[in-house]
């Protein structure tokens, strides 16, 4: 199964705006094309205004500015990335993302939702408020760009 160029385009352009080079953290187009081409793999992405578009990468002409991209499998999901572009930071977008997450997940049959983290990233916050709870750690996981190891942490949340 081959992903829809758009799709790939319309997160590769959220992708390339919102996350910090120093951390290492956003994937490349391969990387994302060879995630989509999985069965079980999903991506949501939403316009400015919180509407949810077309998974399937037609966005009838709205612009992009988050998405989340996940894993299912035997009752549980996984967040792999989430990202809102800079410009639509602190407008509810990534909490939006998440709800509607929450939603497609039960429906695929998930009842917990995992992610995982570096120490330090802000959006631990969010993911607090929407019921997140640290499950574990991994020490010294990521490696920066400039050498530095940071730890991993796992989170899950029951839905």
């Amino acid at each position: 199964m081959t992903a829809p160029t758009c799709l790939i385009d319309q997160i590769m352009t959220v992708m390339e705006a919102a996350f910090d080079p120093t951390y290492g953290e956003a994937w490349n187009r391969r990387q994302i094309t060879d995630a989509l081409t999985l069965p079980n793999t999903h991506a949501l992405l939403v316009d400015q205004n919180g509407t949810i578009l077309d998974e399937g990468g037609s966005a009838s002409g709205r612009r992009p500015c988050g998405f989340v991209l996940t894993r299912a499998a035997a009752g549980e999901e996984e967040l792999l990335l989430i990202a809102v572009h800079p410009e639509n930071r602190g407008s509810g977008l990534g909490k939006i993302l998440i709800e509607q997450l929450f939603r497609t997940a039960q429906n695929r049959g998930a009842e917990r939702i995992f992610l995982e983290m570096r120490r330090g990233n802000p959006a631990v916050h969010l993911y607090s408020k929407l019921g997140f709870i640290p499950i574990g750690e991994r020490p010294k996981y990521y490696r920066m760009t400039n050498g530095e190891r940071v730890d991993a942490i796992t989170f899950g949340c029951t839905i």
